[in-house]
């Protein structure tokens, strides 16, 4: 019969903890870079301004979390403020 010791037991009721808070952290990244991505699509430029606010600061949260890496967080800001300022670009032309 194998022996789990207590801190197998402790590490793995810890992992499953890290698991839910970085789970729900992430998905509350994506739900505001959803939000950002339906305003340009709908061409609203004020709503999109102020998603891409919060969600180029959930990214940066998220980086300070350990949820996701530096790169990947500041590509997908560029890639969003690329989307919004292409949106104000057309709007002002």
């Amino acid at each position: 019969m194998a022996v789990v010791h207590k801190s197998t037991i402790r590490r793995a009721r810890q992992a499953e903890r890290r698991r839910q808070r970085n789970r729900a952290t992430l998905s509350a990244v994506k739900s505001l870079v959803k939000k950002v991505l339906v305003a340009v699509d709908e061409k609203k430029v004020d709503e999109a301004r102020a998603s891409l606010r919060e969600a180029a600061s959930a990214l940066s949260k998220a980086v300070t979390k350990g949820v996701l890496k530096r790169n990947t967080a500041s590509r997908r800001i560029s890639r969003l403020a690329a989307r919004v300022n292409s949106l104000t670009a057309s709007q002002s032309a």
